[in-house]
């Protein structure tokens, strides 16, 4: 078995990823194409995380380098990041109001009254999942 170093890190892992081998990229490649719905939710999943990341960098820069928070930016990004969640609901073929209610529903079963530690920590997935149908 090879030693890790710095120098041969990234071939070790290379061994192992999806794309590295031409039939990886090419079996990828052709799932992608089978499925165009994929790269919708592929370009709204990596954009919900740039954006969230947006989101937070705003509130870093605040609390660690003394920046007031920009509350208009802070709303821009929750717009961007609305877009973001439309464009996966689009490819999911769901709106808003069917996942908000999904939620609501899931958050019911979870906390029946208000929010509590024990709940949070001894969740029912069935009943939650149940709550979601």
């Amino acid at each position: 078995m090879d030693k890790v170093t710095l120098e041969n890190y990234q071939k070790l892992a290379e061994r192992t990823s999806a794309t590295a081998s031409l039939r990886g990229r090419e079996q990828c490649s052709a799932r992608l194409r089978l499925y165009s719905n994929k790269i919708r939710l592929l370009h709204g999943a990596m954009g919900l995380c740039t954006e969230a990341g947006e989101f937070q960098d705003e509130l870093k820069r605040d609390i660690f380098y003394g920046k007031e928070v920009d509350l208009l930016n802070l709303v821009e990004e929750c717009g961007d990041i609305l877009w973001y969640v439309a464009e996966i609901l689009n490819a999911l073929d769901v709106t808003f109001e069917e996942v908000m209610q999904k939620n609501i529903d899931k958050l019911r079963a979870r906390y029946p009254e208000e929010f509590t530690e024990h709940h949070a920590i001894n969740r029912d997935l069935e009943a939650e999942n149940k709550a979601m149908q």
